[in-house]
């Protein structure tokens, strides 16, 4: 028969409390009321910014550009067709934009790293060149 022994099970508890790790976060996330042609109608984002960047549980992303007082209107930047009423949305926090400054990564510049590249509207590369570092 094991016995316990006390100095084993305390250095076993001391290490999980240590490792615990309680992250507490506020999500501002709501659902679709309507979707059509490109653009999605929300309600219950009170709090989200004109040029906002959303992202539907699908993984399309939108911009926020029409804030009326009862809804939200987001600009789909994708075909969003797996978007529906009920679907959710959650806004991320970040207005939509690109870095343009004179940064310089080694010896390019960062603006000169999107010259002669093919982007969406988020910044992405869509020519096949891979990925733009900045």
């Amino acid at each position: 028969m094991a016995t316990l022994r006390v100095d084993v099970i305390h250095k076993i508890l001391r290490e999980r409390i240590e490792q615990y790790n309680r992250k507490v976060g506020i999500e501002n996330i709501s659902r679709v009321v309507q979707v059509g042609d490109g653009i999605a109608r929300i309600i219950g984002l009170g709090e989200i910014m004109s040029g906002e960047l959303v992202e539907f549980a699908e993984g399309t992303r939108g911009i926020a550009l029409n804030l009326e007082s009862k809804n939200v209107g987001i600009v789909l930047m994708g075909d969003g067709l797996m978007i529906q009423e009920g679907s959710f949305v959650k806004a991320t926090g970040r207005i939509a934009q690109i870095p343009v400054s004179e940064a310089y990564l080694g010896r390019i510049p960062v603006s000169e790293a999107y010259l002669g590249r093919v982007i969406n509207a988020l910044a992405k590369p869509i020519d096949g060149r891979g990925e733009i570092v900045a």
